[in-house]
């Protein structure tokens, strides 16, 4: 079996999302719009990232031969596998991509200007309590479902690794789940490491910004709806947000942000998860960012087979054992058929 083969196929043309619009929470996490691009702005608190966005040059829409699917099963099947999921998992769910052909462009904020400027924190929140109706609305979707139906039979999964912040892949019922980059329900107090929900912070946050509040269904549809995300929340500098109400300290969503590492814990269950496995499986991730990554090149270190399958190019595709292209949805609902 050859290495990082690629289909002899043509792209296909763009697939509509089956779910209607969500949040997207990359432009909650993407720096202030107006900040000057020659100098630090009022809530520039490191160095500039460069936008996220469709990889140029690159192919999407192919689709691998059904040969080249029934062989990436039948070198998983019956044997311990970890699965390393991205975005691509979710977008079924309306929950947008960063690196898919459909991406909007968009630079993200860094954990340190987050935690070092007020209006940071301030654009942070207010366009994220516009957008999280609609983000908690999610439900997992097609992807999700198929993922979790493999496991015990015919793809007993060691753990589903995921760098997405939703938590779909629970709800769907897939266990254990590994949460890399952490939950977007949660929130975690910077000084005391003290956990919350994040329904509660939202509605203390409505309760504190009624003239947004009552704006709220106007703004999100705005957000869902502007080609620039929700510029209209890009102006609301006046956004009021609490501290921990038992330190006193920054409140952040407990998700990891550029510039910050994951937990040391979290890491820890995720590489017990492909220690445990004899093969990793790739699902709808870039693997742009080194803590994806590095789970496949620690697969290969250990002579682990890695599938991947993605819709455009990954950082480790020249690393899989096995390079497949598709929609994932598909891809997972013909191996449920061949599982019988």
């Amino acid at each position: 079996m050859s290495r990082a083969h690629r289909s002899d196929t043509e792209p296909d043309a763009p697939v509509p999302g089956t779910a209607g619009p969500a949040a997207d929470v990359g432009r909650w996490f993407s720096t202030a719009a107006r900040a000057p691009l020659d100098g630090p702005g009022p809530t520039r608190g490191g160095p500039r990232l460069p936008a996220w966005g469709p990889m140029e040059g690159a192919q999407y829409g192919l689709r691998s031969v059904p040969d080249e699917i029934d062989a990436g099963f039948a070198l998983l099947r019956g044997r311990p596998v970890a699965v390393l999921t991205g975005a691509g998992m979710s977008t079924g769910s309306g929950l947008p991509d960063y690196r898919g052909r459909d991406a909007v462009p968009r630079s993200p904020m860094t954990y340190q200007e987050f935690m070092r400027h007020d209006l940071a924190r301030r654009r942070y929140w207010a366009r994220s309590t516009v957008g999280w109706e609609q983000f908690r609305s999610a439900r997992p979707g097609a992807t999700h479902r198929l993922l979790a139906a493999l496991d015990p039979t015919p793809l007993p999964l060691t753990a589903v690794i995921t760098q997405n912040v939703d938590g779909l892949h629970a709800a769907a019922g897939s266990d254990p789940v590994v949460d890399l980059h952490g939950r977007l329900d949660r929130v975690r107090c910077q000084q005391c490491d003290a956990l919350s929900a994040r329904t509660a912070l939202h509605q203390r946050m409505l309760s504190m910004n009624p003239e947004l509040a009552a704006r709220l269904p106007e703004l999100a549809a705005d957000a869902a709806q502007a080609p620039d995300g929700d510029a209209e929340v890009d102006r609301t500098s006046t956004f009021r947000y609490p501290p921990c109400a038992l330190c006193g300290g920054i409140l952040k969503p407990d998700v990891v942000s550029f510039g910050e590492s994951a937990r040391p814990e979290v890491v820890a269950a995720a590489f017990a998860a492909l220690e445990a496995a004899e093969a990793l499986l790739v699902l709808g991730s870039s693997l742009t960012v080194q803590s994806g990554l590095r789970f496949v090149r620690a697969a290969g270190k250990s002579g682990k087979d890695v599938v991947i399958l993605n819709d455009g190019p990954t950082r480790a595709d020249p690393e899989a054992t096995l390079r497949l292209h598709g929609r994932l949805e598909d891809v997972l609902a013909r191996w449920s058929a061949l599982a019988g």
